[in-house]
């Protein structure tokens, strides 16, 4: 009896957790196109980093700094370490505004602190349209990794396991030879 209920469950959990995710950005599929504003109202697109594999982190303000730690191992390999490429690779934050009861001001004033430490870009989603064209959760972190033809090649939600960073590392640093 016991072996039936650990095959159910083993069959069980995997369709939840397929069936539980929702919306169209899914690894191994093209990325849905978008196009949001910066702080200065410059309108970018993923097409603005032609050619290289994208980072992008998707933000609610309140959990602006949970994956801080993987942002430092990625700034760390490709700026000290130099094993990632930067030519063939950009990362960069989209602040999700709807997801958050801070003033679009201070979110601004975040913002600016962010691009300046990691020296990046950071876009905003007022309306929370690209969350729901992707079908990530609201009021979370969400990492995507895009590859050079703009295909998900992973998708991390909450904060990223210590685990794992070396593990994204290895992918950014693959995809940028591809």
């Amino acid at each position: 009896m016991k072996k039936i209920i650990l095959a159910l469950l083993i069959v069980a959990v995997p369709v939840l957790i397929v069936n539980g995710q929702k919306g169209k950005l899914e690894v191994g599929k093209p990325v849905p196109k978008w196009v949001l504003p910066n702080a200065s109202k410059v309108d970018h697109s993923m097409d603005t980093w032609k050619g290289k594999v994208l980072q992008i982190n998707y933000v609610d303000p309140d959990v602006s700094d949970l994956n801080d730690p993987f942002n430092d191992v990625i700034d760390k390999a490709a700026d000290i370490d130099k094993i990632i490429d930067k030519e063939y690779f950009k990362g960069f934050g989209i602040v999700d505004t709807k997801s958050t009861w801070k003033p679009n001001g201070v979110i601004r004033m975040i913002a600016k602190k962010k691009e300046k430490k990691y020296g990046t870009t950071i876009l905003f989603d007022y309306d929370a349209s690209l969350q729901e064209a992707w079908g990530v959760p609201a009021d979370n972190y969400t990492v995507v990794i895009v590859d050079k033809n703009r295909v998900c090649r992973a998708v991390y939600t909450g904060e990223i396991p210590a685990s794992e960073h070396e593990k994204v590392v290895q992918l950014i640093i693959e995809l940028t030879k591809e």
